[in-house]
């Protein structure tokens, strides 16, 4: 397996992992700022807990090595997440969606001025093709939010891909600590904004578990180590993925029927993600035939 098929296969399987994150969400039933102070301390504590099992006496030397590159990811992490949540409450979701959907984009242009990394033609297409599945999903309701709203969701999208642009920029260096401490910087801005997080019952319990620690916590951990192996704006992409699938959790487990337009433009996403993928595999297969 080529590096390039390995990012693709973990960046995926992250998005995989953690695309029933709104489902989860949904189920808890809390104030936004309770889920987030929860959301991002149990996957700050998950992560830390894998990293000392895979690291053991060698933890401190590899949270060392992320240097200050990963502490400005870290808190870079730790910004987007507090900027998709005000987003999310301040705009309608389709705003959201169609704004975040512009990440692989911005993450493209960063590549290129900050890594003068070459972006492929097809990469521009999907990304175009992508945004444009995107807006099919929530073409309904585009228009219906705030202005503050709509500036919060630009800057998660901004903020993600530069993360993503950083992580690749640093991509010798394993950055899954970074994204630990995100999480404890994103805990704390949650409850510095929304106050003390409200008290879960056993019910919410078992979904805040599970969402820290089954979905959270392996799906950033992947996503973390996508940018190693692809570019930021493939990684960008592949995240398009989890809006296509989050709909269909919700469907599956809570029986919310998804509508036409949400299907018709989940396949246009799909289908642009496979051929994308199908096509460097291709190109990844000529080059090495050619040495």
């Amino acid at each position: 397996m080529t590096m390039h098929s390995k990012g693709l296969l973990l960046t995926a399987l992250g998005v995989l992992i953690i695309s029933p994150d709104a489902l989860l969400i949904r189920l808890i039933g809390m104030d936004v700022w309770s889920t987030s102070a929860w959301r991002g301390g149990l996957q700050a504590i998950g992560l830390f807990v894998v990293l000392a099992v895979v690291y053991r006496g060698r933890l401190p030397a590899v949270f060392r090595s992320i240097g200050w590159a990963g502490l400005l990811i870290a808190v870079v992490t730790a910004i987007t997440n507090s900027a998709f949540v005000a987003g999310i409450k301040f705009t309608s979701v389709a705003n959201a969606l169609v704004i975040l959907a512009s990440v692989p984009f911005h993450a493209a242009v960063m590549s290129r001025v900050f890594l003068g990394e070459q972006i492929a033609l097809r990469t521009w297409v999907a990304i175009l093709a992508g945004l444009g599945g995107i807006s099919i999903i929530v073409w309904d309701g585009i228009g219906g939010g705030s202005s503050f709203g709509d500036a919060m969701a630009l800057m998660a999208a901004i903020l993600l891909a530069a993360q993503l642009t950083l992580m690749r920029g640093m991509r010798e260096i394993n950055m899954i600590p970074a994204v630990a401490i995100g999480g404890v910087i994103y805990a704390v801005m949650a409850i510095a904004i929304g106050g003390v997080p409200q008290a879960p019952n056993e019910m919410q319990m078992l979904w805040i578990v599970t969402m820290g620690f089954a979905v959270t916590v392996p799906g950033t951990a992947l996503l973390a180590l996508g940018p190693r192996y692809i570019s930021s704006p493939e990684v960008g992409l592949l995240v398009l993925l989890e809006t296509v699938l989050g709909p269909l959790w919700v469907w599956l487990v809570i029986h919310e029927a998804p509508s036409e337009w949400t299907l018709v433009g989940g396949a246009v996403v799909v289908a642009t993600l496979v051929a994308h993928s199908l096509l460097s595999l291709r190109d990844q297969a000529r080059r090495r035939a050619q040495i």
